[in-house]
Formats: C-alpha cells, structure tokens, sequence
C-alpha cells in the first residue's frame, strides 16, 4: 500500500564514544531514563507524529536491540500494512558482504524496501538523541517551501556551533552552503540529523553517490552538497525544544540526571500528549525500607532500596542495600550496590555489583571544560569489597578485593 513518507531510523551505532556502555549493546540500546532505551524516543515520535512505517537499520551488535523492538507492539507499529521493520546490511548477487559504508549507502541498501510503499517522503532519523518532535510538521513546512531536502536545525551558540554541521541560510530559510564543524561559523543552526527528502529526488542522489567509487556514502559530506550544487531547494526547519546527543559518557549523565529537573525543556509524564512508549519488564513496585532516604531520584519498578538515594536514576530490579549510599548516579537494570559502599558520579551498567566497603567515584572537582568525571562499571562487572574506582575511570572487567583502579 502506497504511503506518504516512511522512516528510515539509522541505529547500526557502534556507539564507541560510550566506551564501556557500549561493548555489548549498540548505541540506541543503551537504558535511559529509568525505563527507556535511547531509541524510544524516535520510534514514539514517529507513531506521535501519524507515521507507521519505519524501517530501523541496524548493524553493530543488534541482536538485543533487535531483540527488544520485537514485532514493535510497544509502539503500536506491529501493523501488517507497514509497521517496523529490522533491516541489517545484507549480501546481493554477485556482491562481497560489507557492512553499510555510510548513512547514504544504509538508505541507498534499502531502496528496495522504501520502493515497496511507494511513498512521496522519506524521513531520515538518527538512533541516538532524546528528544520529542513532531514529524508531521517538519513534513509540512517540508511542503509548503516546495523542498527537495529539509533538514532539522537547532540555535546553537556561536560558541558551540565549531561542533556541529552548520546551515547557512537566506531570509526565507532556505540553505544555500553547508559547513561541516567550521572553525569560523558563520551561523549558529547546527543541523540535528533529521531530514526530510523527497523521494523521487534522493533516490536519485543515492544511486549516483552510491556509484562514485571516492564517495563517502554520507548524507552530510556527499548527497547534501551534490543537491546544493545542482542548486535544489534545501530548507531548514527551526525546531525549539529539548534535543540531546547522548554519544558520550558526560552527555548520557547529563541527560539522565535533566530528567529530575522540572524546567530541563523535557516533561516524561505528558502522558497524554506526546507518550514516549517503552517495552518494560513486568516488576512488582518499587520497595523503599523502613531506614532508607530517597532524595529527588527517579526509581522504576523492582527496585529495593534499604539505603540512601539522591539526585540519582535507578532503573528496574536495582537493589541498594542498607548502609550503601549513591548520589548523582545512574544504577541500569539489574545493579546491585551493597552494604556500606558508596556511588557517586557515576554509571554503573546492567548486572553489576559494587560489594560491600567499594568506593565508585567521587564529586567532581571544579573543571574548566565542564566535564564531571563520571565513574562506568561495565555490564556484569563485580568491583571486589573495600576497592576503590576513581573519578572518569572506566571499569571493564571484574576488580579484586581491595584494589584501587
């Protein structure tokens, strides 16, 4: 059945700037918010925003993000006319198997998949950010400036704007050069990652790009120049709202810890406006004892909490036991900090134990570039009792009683 735009949802991540996070799970998969994966939120906005086809793209290690996006009924995307579909790197006839090259090579792999529906606009999204929007007006403004590409730009400072691809655009909006990280900016929309193509005309870009034996395959070093210079219609579509890339270990923190703040521009309890949906595990509630302290934090259901808790996000089945404090932390599913030890700053992955005594991170010194220093204990990592993880370091494998790293 012919659709009006479809979404292609690029997930394949390694994600490598997540370091520890990220060694058994692709990016988008990494827990969020006390019962999220990073890759709910695309996936609610698209079904928000009226859109129910959606192809994700995955590649590095997908078989748990696979695994969690299931049949999509979560999302209401288990559909039998469209609905989500997992679409990995694949070997054609007479073809040597590669992963995806670039973000255009994904699409361009998949062309076949996109043909099926027929449709008018394709949606291009990024695995990765948090954030709420609603395609369907991106899609309109896409219409009504008569666009071959529009892309989503957010106002950066002049500052930060080194740091991202920048957009230079005329009175009305319309994108007449492309800087990738510019050292002298000479704007401040940095582009967000999300387009929106007409088909007809990417499809078109992807096959010629995909020819070039020197291309990058890249929406951002290749097609979108190649449609600057053959002077289509680029426009850029404003978004004001929360948006954050989570690609690293600082990032994540911080993002985890906006979701404990009342004016950090994301509310997770609009429930009836724009619901961001989740498949979460069926838990009893969450049980605070009798001697506990839980202090501006999020906990999720399962959680057993005899000790102190604050300013931190304990995702399900997370057990702190009495006389173990954690403070300024995000505890994933399954960690277990045990009597008398102490968390702070920190990250402590899905399955891991801080035994009794242990020491995992510190309050952060006062630094010029802002960074926190965040602790990361790795999936299913044990820190031995009485050993000590310093500030920023990164945990992989099982610490001995004692040991300081």
């Amino acid at each position: 059945m012919k659709k009006e735009c479809v979404a292609m949802l690029l997930a394949g991540g390694q994600g490598s700037r997540l370091k520890a996070l990220t060694r058994h799970v692709a990016k988008p998969a990494v827990p969020f918010g006390g019962k999220y994966r990073i890759i709910d939120f695309p996936l609610s906005n698209c079904v928000n925003s009226g859109i129910d086809t959606v192809g994700v793209l995955t590649q590095y290690r997908p078989l748990e993000l696979n695994s969690y996006i299931g049949n999509g009924q979560p999302w209401d995307l288990d559909r039998s006319d469209g609905g989500v579909h997992i679409l990995p790197p694949y070997l054609g006839e007479n073809e040597e198997g590669s992963w995806y090259k670039g973000t255009a090579n994904a699409i361009c792999q998949n062309i076949n998949f996109i043909d099926q529906y027929d449709p008018e606009y394709v949606l291009i999204l990024s695995g990765d950010h948090i954030y709420k929007m609603d395609y369907a007006k991106m899609l309109e403004h896409h219409k009504r400036m008569g666009a071959a590409c529009t892309i989503s730009v957010l106002e950066v400072t002049m500052e930060e704007a080194s740091r991202f691809g920048i957009m230079n655009v005329n009175e009305n909006d319309q994108i007449y050069e492309f800087e990738e990280k510019p050292k002298k900016p000479k704007s401040n929309l940095a582009s967000m990652g999300i387009y929106i193509f007409t088909w007809s005309k990417l499809r078109k870009y992807l096959l010629d790009d995909d020819a070039d034996p020197n291309s990058s395959n890249d929406f951002g070093k290749n097609i979108i120049p190649a449609m600057l210079a053959k002077k289509e219609i680029l426009t850029a579509y404003r978004f004001k709202g929360y948006w954050r890339d989570v690609g690293t270990i600082d990032s994540l923190w911080d993002a985890n810890m906006d979701m404990l703040s009342s004016d950090a521009g994301i509310n997770l309890s609009d429930e009836d406006d724009w619901t961001i949906y989740a498949r979460t595990p069926t838990k009893p509630p969450h049980f605070v004892g009798e001697d506990a302290k839980v202090t501006h934090s999020l906990l999720t259901g399962g959680c057993q909490v005899e000790g102190e808790v604050d300013h931190s996000v304990l995702f399900h089945s997370v057990t702190v036991e009495p006389g173990a404090s954690v403070h300024y932390s995000i505890l994933m599913p399954g960690a277990v900090v045990k009597a008398g030890s102490r968390v702070d700053y920190a990250i402590v992955a899905e399955d891991a134990v801080i035994e009794s005594g242990a020491v995992v991170g510190a309050p952060p010194a006062e630094k010029e570039d802002g960074s926190w220093d965040i602790a990361v204990v790795a999936q299913g990592v044990k820190v031995g009792k009485n050993a000590t993880v310093a500030p920023a370091a990164m945990v992989t494998k099982n610490v001995k009683e004692g040991a300081k790293v």
